[in-house]
């Protein structure tokens, strides 16, 4: 099958118009008509529907497209592994992680990361979704568990643990809670449980209500969670992770945290060459291990 036109098929798809693929493709619209009227002649079909308001695809044209969008994903992971040079770090590299890893922790590091590759460009992802890898998504995923999608080069980075932190300033205003029983008389800040989370989070959070809770205040992801706490509103679970970053906010009924919530790094196999990627590994391994540094200087578990 004839590359160019399965080439701008998938442009006239993706643009539901040949007057808008042949502007990205620099081509006259007649031009583009021509060739998809080939195409739907060599495959006995109809890709389009026709509409005065642009094409829709039939279901055919459906099954087609989205051949040319993994062909195109793999092609886009060969021109990666291509320009990925021997000695330099340069170009666009997609990473996804959690909202409140990568607002919390990771975006606050990235400056160092530029400073020694100034030419490298981050796409950073932020969403609770797992994003499939293989299909390049994206290129590099931080996640709070083991991927479980095959062909991936995955390294375990870490674990965290739920905790209870607030203000010194709420702790001064409302007491400290001595006991899990006194937290019925404090405000409680957290992920609702019907949000996006780590499993050992839902449940910490589930057994804190058995408490007789009376006051809450629920955010759909951490960093809301955390200006809560940073505007002393009350106590808040939180990742151990930030706290580095916030060394003024108390650690509350150390006794109470979640079990422990593995952290992996992974990319597609076939990124295993890639400079950019192992760059960017390379930099949060090296954050990983300051972290741990900082918390073991800080007396932290």
């Amino acid at each position: 099958m004839d590359w160019d036109k399965l080439r701008i098929f998938h442009a006239v798809a993706d643009a539901g118009s040949l007057t808008h693929a042949g502007d990205s493709l620099h081509l006259s619209q007649s031009a583009v008509s021509r060739q998809i009227r080939s195409l739907e002649e060599s495959l006995n079909t109809t890709l389009f529907h026709r509409h005065a308001r642009g094409l829709i695809l039939t279901e055919q044209g459906e099954l087609l497209f989205d051949a040319t969008q993994a062909m195109l994903k793999r092609i886009d992971a060969a021109t990666a592994r291509i320009r990925d040079s021997e000695e330099e770090v340069f170009g666009e590299l997609k990473v996804t992680t959690t909202y409140g890893f990568g607002a919390l922790w990771l975006a606050p590091r990235l400056t160092k990361l530029y400073e020694k590759f100034p030419d490298l460009n981050i796409d950073l992802m932020l969403e609770e979704r797992v994003l499939d890898l293989p299909m390049r998504e994206a290129d590099v995923a931080i996640r709070m568990k083991e991927p479980s999608q095959a062909d991936l080069v995955r390294k375990r980075l870490m674990t965290i643990k739920m905790r209870l932190y607030a203000s010194p300033e709420y702790l001064a205003a409302h007491g400290t809670p001595e006991r899990a029983e006194d937290l019925s008389n404090h405000r409680l800040i957290c992920q609702n449980i019907r949000s996006a989370q780590v499993s050992s989070g839902m449940q910490l959070v589930q057994e804190l209500m058995t408490y007789d809770i009376h006051s809450t205040l629920t955010v759909n992801n951490y960093f809301g969670v955390l200006q809560a706490v940073l505007s002393n509103l009350g106590i808040g679970v939180l990742p151990d992770y930030i706290i580095e970053d916030f060394p003024h906010v108390v650690r509350v009924l150390p006794e109470i945290e979640s079990t422990e919530v593995p952290v992996f790094l992974a990319y597609p196999e076939e990124l295993r060459q890639s400079k950019r990627v192992a760059a960017f590994r390379d930099f949060v391994q090296e954050e990983i291990m300051a972290h741990r540094r900082s918390r073991r200087a800080m007396g932290a578990d």
